[in-house]
């Protein structure tokens, strides 16, 4: 194998090594704010609670909603992969801003009362999802079956 094959294989396995939990991180997030699935509190309550909780208006609750759910299907699959990635990209920063920066950078993970988690987690998969921004889904993606150079 040469140096140049070895890049792209190694490049394109890295590439779905990022989809795959990224993926399933947003499905199962997107599944708890859409459905009520994984203990989440479905659609009437996230509406009702990003609203009151964080003053974000229903129709932007709705695409944070479609960016997690929808962009996780996408970035697990590799369907308009970019466009699936910053649709999480954006909903991590918005995290950031309205939840987790007052709480520091790190993790609560002691899980003490009162106090919520910081950005750690958040800008990790900030930084998944703007990777894939940039570099698209890869070899094994829908994209590239679809749009082949």
């Amino acid at each position: 194998m040469t140096r140049k094959s070895f890049s792209s294989f190694s490049e394109s396995w890295a590439l779905l090594m990022i989809r795959i939990p990224l993926g399933m991180i947003f499905i199962a997030h997107g599944s708890q704010k859409l459905f009520g699935a994984f203990g989440g509190s479905g659609l009437t309550a996230t509406f009702k609670s990003f609203e009151e909780n964080m003053g974000i208006p229903p129709v932007l609750t709705l695409l944070a909603i479609v960016a997690e759910f929808g962009g996780g299907i996408g970035v697990l699959c590799g369907f308009l992969t970019r466009l699936s990635a910053l649709g999480i990209a954006f909903v991590m920063a918005v995290a950031m801003y309205k939840v987790h920066g007052a709480n520091g950078f790190f993790l609560n993970s002691y899980c003490l009362p009162g106090k919520g988690h910081g950005i750690e987690f958040n800008l990790a998969l900030m930084g998944m999802a703007l990777s894939l921004v940039f570099s698209a889904g890869g070899k094994w993606s829908i994209d590239r079956m679809l749009w082949r150079k």
